[in-house]
């Protein structure tokens, strides 16, 4: 997706159906077996080859094609899942096919951005920010500091996401997501958290946000 940074290492998808023999990737590190990372995220590997960092993900094909039509209904869940701040929407499985380049076997290619999801999405995530901006308000006002913190900042990334469905872009983790929203300058106001007074603090946010 053009994305890549020196931070970054390769993903390497293993679509499969049924039953999945993974001795193979355990012979050169830890496996986490299918299910193990939720109905999403699925299971995989964390491996070093040559050098290269690579991340195995296990993708079930039954539960990868029952999602992405869904989402070409306009339909989606959003899992919580370790790792995100805002949890891992079920689109995201139909986004990874979308931009995946096959290596080895088929995989059924997919059409565009979905015009339903575009419909639908970007409303339904900023009513998931007001959410967690009226839980950021209620901390603020109980002054509690990582309480108010942690709202706001799933509230900044449940609004990137609607950004960018209403872009048609696709979205495949929490990785430079506000960058990529035009939301980064919006991070300065963290800073301002930990010395100012909470309740003036998010007032401010959400007039950023808006």
């Amino acid at each position: 997706m053009g994305e890549s940074d020196a931070g970054s290492d390769w993903d390497l998808g293993v679509y499969y159906r049924g039953a999945l023999d993974t001795s193979a990737l355990a012979a050169r590190g830890t496996v986490h077996s299918p299910g193990a990372w939720g109905r999403i995220m699925n299971g995989g590997a964390w491996l070093t080859c040559a050098g290269l960092k690579v991340d195995v993900l296990l993708r079930d094909l039954d539960v990868v094609e029952h999602w992405s039509r869904l989402a070409e209904e306009g339909q989606y869940e959003v899992d919580g899942l370790l790792g995100y701040l805002a949890g891992i929407p079920t689109y995201s499985l139909l986004a990874e096919r979308a931009v995946a380049r096959v290596l080895s076997g088929a995989l059924q290619p997919t059409g565009p951005f979905p015009t339903r999801l575009t419909e639908t999405a970007p409303t339904r995530w900023r009513f998931h920010r007001d959410f967690s901006l009226a839980h950021a308000r209620m901390r603020a006002a109980r002054g509690d500091l990582v309480g108010t913190v942690g709202q706001a900042a799933r509230a900044i990334v449940e609004h990137a996401h609607a950004i960018l469905c209403e872009r048609r872009t696709w979205v495949l983790n929490e990785k430079q997501l506000l960058r990529r929203a035009g939301l980064a300058p919006i991070e300065a106001l963290f800073a301002e958290a930990v010395r100012g007074d909470l309740v003036t603090w998010i007032v401010k946010l959400e007039r950023a946000l808006a």
